[in-house]
């Protein structure tokens, strides 16, 4: 396990900008609930965010202990479509 985040990057390893644009959005609302108020809510563990203009979906170390299958499908969806993933625990 990790003991910090881990953050996908909408940039392929061949440098080119991963498309559609919401994708990071798209990714973290398969892990978002509506509350109350019928207001989406990114999950506390996976949220998408801007890192130097690029959009980058940023993953909790906790989920991997909380929902192995669902940090496991995040890690295959950046591999499978080749995007630039920043583990600060890998070197």
């Amino acid at each position: 396990m990790t003991n910090t985040r881990i953050i996908i990057q909408g940039i392929t390893t061949r440098g080119r900008a991963f498309r559609p644009s919401d994708w990071a959005e798209r990714l973290c609302g398969i892990m978002s609930t509506f509350a109350g108020d019928q207001q989406m809510r990114y999950s506390p563990y996976v949220r998408p965010m801007l890192l130097d203009g690029v959009r980058c979906v940023v993953v909790e170390p906790a989920l991997a202990d909380m929902e192995p299958r669902a940090y496991r499908f995040l890690l295959d969806f950046a591999r499978d479509n080749e995007l630039t993933v920043i583990d600060p625990d890998r070197h």
